[in-house]
């Protein structure tokens, strides 16, 4: 039976577990967090971003979560610097151009502030700029692809939280635990 783990990735870490990056300090890795031999992410996440990040020891089963084709819906919670215009949602849910293609068509919702753990560092505040919350859920996993599509219509990204992918949340996982499913 596969093994599937569900992690609360922090801010700042990266989504593998080894660092081949730049010499001096090493940076945080999810070997820091997730002690368990044989398992291995299914997608990514960007270290500046924070959320649910899928393990599992079966290939098949990390190939279905994290390859396009399979179209498994992936929902973030992204705070953004503006107030969304109905425009501007409109664009994001018909999809949006960007460098590598047109994306898939996206469900965006404006969304009160959400009850989240505070981010280490914190979100930069700035009294002139108001800042809204979208939820955003696509079904397909480009490279920094919601912050792409949020600049593309002018809301830059402040903080972006993955929240669900498929039927499996962040519920009750504080930032650095994991659990079983």
């Amino acid at each position: 039976m596969a093994r599937v783990i569900l992690l609360n990735k922090p801010y700042g870490v990266l989504s593998q577990f080894t660092d081949k990056g730049t010499e001096g300090s090493p940076r945080e890795t999810l070997s820091n967090y997730v002690k368990v031999p044989g398992v291995y992410p299914a997608g990514r996440l960007d270290r500046d971003s924070e959320g649910l990040m899928v393990l599992t020891d079966d290939g098949r089963l990390q190939a279905r979560i994290s390859h396009p084709k399979f179209k498994q819906p992936k929902t973030y919670l992204v705070q953004v610097e503006g107030a969304p215009s109905d425009e501007q949602i409109a664009q994001l849910r018909k999809g949006v151009e960007l460098k590598d293609g047109m994306t898939r068509p996206a469900q965006v919702r404006l969304i009160p502030e959400p009850d989240l753990w505070p981010r280490n560092p914190p979100v930069r505040f700035r009294k002139s700029v108001p800042d809204s919350w979208l939820e955003i859920k696509i079904t397909e996993g480009r490279n920094r692809q919601v912050r792409r599509m949020t600049a593309h219509v002018g809301l830059p990204c402040l903080r972006l939280v993955r929240w669900a992918i498929g039927t499996w949340t962040l519920d009750d996982i504080p930032p650095g635990e994991w659990r079983d499913v």
